[in-house]
């Protein structure tokens, strides 16, 4: 089945259907101003290489392949690490557009190998395969939900989604530092709550109709547990527009129109791209709006299941005060859990002398990992272990994963590794967690959360 699907898609990649949408399109040979894109010639190679090697990879994995369906996996996963240095060569929000196309229209390897047992676990009743997951950020729009958790993520978070659309701030607002980080102020950009229900609304549809399908031979408990984008766990990320001056409306109105779609939601007030959007994380501010989205949330009609899990994103440059404050709200209102954290405005000693680091803008990768993970440490002891934490910032192994659980969090999300290693780096995460648990004598993620704090 696999060769046949590869011999497909390496007809489709001969056939130039690959490069029929518009993010692709890089027709160097056409001499019309009127048809001829303005794209730097760097790009425009970077462009045609990476299309290339995208057929050579699936070309030689469908000849070299066995029939053996993880055999094959393997190959293609690592196969992917021969793209990373195209990719390097193109704009890096062009890149990122790259990613998403390919991981909507199905051009990334499917995680066909089961996880190792003991990196399963069980969170606000959803059964998590593994508790590596994907940060908002990376899918703002929901393009390519089903495309991510093939590639064998715990749970994928989409957004942020702001009601209405907006453009962002200017280009260019992403940029690259060689400390394996990036620092942006895209400033929420994105198509905004309607086309995000219609895409998740028809991926629901088409999960269904599978699960469906699958019932008879599937058991009850697997049915119970399987989130509502089908295999792997779906968050729901909520911004508010920058002009916005109601910012509860805002996310109450995420909730009414995403939130059945969702298997958790996340009230983002962290994003250091949107003005004023911190002051939310004051406590008589948040406690304002936590019970507004909560109000909303639970007078909607829910099933058996009951309504989504809410969480809150908050950001890694905040006092002990503010800690403090949040972590009281969380515990007086019974959030159900928090991601720490955010991007950070500050510039760390790894990466203060380089001079992209001038650039406005939210960092995260590599430089990030030690400030969030100390932010999450603090607080999984206000909260006393009680409120489930994911740790995100600056995880790029399963060393960083392991350390990020042992600091108190229960599930880890990666985003700005991802952009550097591919989905290579996945599968080599799963792994190195399994060994760090099996070292240190944990039989599973759950007895492993927190004991750098105990």
């Amino acid at each position: 089945m696999a060769l046949r699907v590869s011999r497909k898609i390496y007809r489709e990649i001969l056939n130039k259907r690959v490069f029929s949408t518009p993010l692709l399109t890089a027709r160097h040979c056409s001499s019309s101003a009127q048809t001829a894109p303005n794209i730097p010639h760097s790009a425009k190679k970077g462009r045609l290489l990476t299309g290339a090697t995208i057929g050579l990879v699936i070309a030689g994995g469908a000849y070299v392949s066995t029939v053996d369906d993880a055999t094959f996996c393997g190959w293609l996963f690592s196969a992917t690490k021969l793209l990373n240095p195209f990719f390097a060569l193109l704009d890096p929000e062009v890149a990122h557009r790259l990613a998403v196309s390919a991981a909507a229209h199905g051009w990334i390897p499917r995680e066909k190998r089961p996880d190792p047992s003991n990196i399963g676990l069980e969170v606000w009743g959803r059964k998590f395969s593994n508790p590596i997951g994907l940060a908002a950020g990376f899918d703002k729009n929901a393009e390519a939900v089903d495309g991510l958790l093939g590639l064998g993520f715990g749970f994928v978070e989409v957004g942020s989604v702001t009601p209405v659309p907006q453009e962002g701030n200017p280009k260019p607002r992403i940029f690259r530092l060689p400390e394996g980080a990036i620092i942006n102020r895209c400033g929420f950009n994105g198509e905004g709550i309607v086309a995000v229900a219609k895409r998740l609304d028809a991926q629901h549809a088409k999960r269904k109709l599978v699960e469906t399908s699958r019932n008879s031979s599937s058991s009850t408990d697997e049915a119970k547990h399987r989130g509502k984008a089908g295999p792997g766990i779906l968050g729901v990320n909520l911004g508010k527009n920058k002009t916005s001056e109601d910012a509860a409306a805002d996310y109450v109105q995420g909730v009414h129109t995403l939130s059945q779609y969702a298997d958790y939601l996340v009230i983002n007030v962290s994003s250091p791209n949107t003005p004023g959007l911190r002051m939310l994380q004051g406590r008589k501010q948040l406690e304002d709006l936590v019970k507004k989205v909560q109000a909303a949330r639970d007078e909607m009609q829910w099933g058996k299941e009951g309504p989504p899990p809410l969480l809150v994103k908050i950001a890694p440059d905040l006092s002990k005060e503010d800690l403090e404050d949040i972590a009281a709200v969380a515990l007086a209102l019974c959030l159900d859990g928090l991601i720490i954290s955010n991007t950070t405005v500050s510039r760390p000693d790894s990466v203060s002398k380089n001079p992209v680091a001038r650039e406005v803008g939210g960092l995260s990768g590599k430089p990030l990992f030690n400030l969030s993970t100390n932010i999450l440490k603090e607080m999984y002891v206000l909260t006393k272990g009680k409120i489930p934490l994911i740790g995100c910032g600056g995880v790029s192994s399963g060393g960083d994963a392991y350390q990020k659980i042992r600091a108190g969090a229960t599930l880890v999300q990666l985003y700005t590794a991802f952009g550097y290693g591919g989905p290579a780096l996945i599968p080599q995460i799963k792994a190195e967690l399994a060994e760090c648990l099996e070292r240190d004598g944990f039989k599973s993620i759950t007895e492993a959360v927190g004991v750098d704090c105990r």
